[in-house]
């Protein structure tokens, strides 16, 4: 029923109790260095200037060591810049989006997946390869037609395998479709495939997916992007997402997020708070500007939103890459470093 809630379940694994989990550390001392009770749970979200890196919060999400943003923060350390490195850390020691290989995404994935499930943590993984980019984007980055995209969505959805990931499938195809600037007469055939690719992800036992949703103030009324939601198969999938790439406040994402739930009959969401610490620019530029300069770093990424709809609030476009060669900036997608160092500066985040 439209406006139903159902009862959101936990993005981690763990189910007991800290007390038990106690009891088996003690009793696995022997053998398993390290083991601590699960900290107990929180009835709000954090803030940014209180959110320490995830292994120390709990975060069911895994960070990866090899990061543009920690090799950055490495090589710092090493040419005596040891306050920048610091300051990077609030960056590199946080779980960010792997954003699958637009060829061959089997390597990269099936890496970050072992090591994802070596850590008991979840990966997260952005998949953006639909055929036919429209909106100005630069062909060539997806695949090549409508059955290569689905072997390659097949070819991820083999990667992941068993280990627990959180995919947020297509960045802004919603938005191309919405637009009306998707190529001509292909937004059904979208539609269809990217159903088919909720299908093929969702045999994975371990993967939970969310189709793109855009973000507030782009599509005022929630219920036209619903319908095109529903035929993307939004209905077997776990939720949408919100706000990828964006600036828009979590104020403002959470209150959409509502809107477009009722809408589409209680779906939840994770809503990308990478870059939104301070809100989009406020001389009208708008949520969409490239490489906005004053931005801040948002709350870090964990499933313990404190909203009963939001299942986990999550760094999806990676903290420091160039939305494009605007303001200086490299090519869209390349690591920058003084942007991410003035993202982490900015950050409400003195304990770093």
């Amino acid at each position: 029923m439209p406006g139903h809630s159902p009862r959101r379940r936990p993005l981690a694994a763990a189910t007991t109790t800290a007390a038990t989990a106690a009891a088996a550390c003690a009793l696995a001392l022997a053998a398993v260095a390290g083991c601590t009770p699960p900290p107990p749970p929180r009835t709000g979200p954090p803030s940014p200037a209180a959110a320490p890196p995830a292994e120390e919060t709990g975060s069911p999400f895994w960070v990866d060591p090899r990061s543009a943003a920690a090799r950055q923060a490495a090589a710092w350390d090493e040419q005596g810049r040891t306050a920048d490195a610091q300051v990077l850390r609030r960056i590199a020691d946080r779980p960010v989006a792997l954003w699958a290989p637009a060829g061959d995404p089997g390597p990269a994935v099936r890496r970050a997946a072992r090591a994802a499930a070596a850590a008991g943590r979840t990966v997260v993984i952005a998949a953006h390869a639909l055929p036919h980019p429209g909106c100005g984007r630069p062909p060539g980055g997806g695949a090549r037609d409508a059955q290569a995209y689905r072997r390659w969505i097949s070819a991820l959805a083999d990667a992941i395998g068993g280990a627990r990931a959180l995919v947020v499938l297509e960045p802004g195809a919603m938005a191309e479709a919405l637009d009306g600037c998707a190529p001509a007469g292909r937004t059904e055939g979208r539609h269809r495939l990217l159903a088919e690719a909720v299908d093929r992800l969702k045999r994975n036992r371990g993967t939970r997916v969310y189709l793109d949703a855009s973000r507030p103030g782009r599509f005022p009324d929630p219920a036209d992007l619903a319908g095109h939601l529903a035929r993307a198969g939004l209905g077997r999938a776990d939720g949408f997402a919100l706000n990828v790439s964006g600036f828009e406040p979590d104020a403002a994402v959470r209150a959409y997020g509502a809107k477009l739930s009722r809408a589409t009959g209680g779906k939840h969401f994770v809503v990308d708070t990478g870059r939104n610490g301070d809100g989009p620019r406020p001389d009208g530029s708008g949520p969409g500007a490239c490489n906005p300069p004053g931005r801040s770093l948002g709350v870090p990424p964990t499933d313990r939103t404190g909203d009963p709809l939001a299942d986990a609030y999550l760094w999806i476009r990676r903290p420091g890459e160039s939305d494009g060669t605007c303001r200086g900036g490299p090519a869209a997608g390349t690591w920058w470093p003084d942007y991410a160092l003035g993202l982490a500066r900015r950050a409400k985040d003195p304990a770093g």
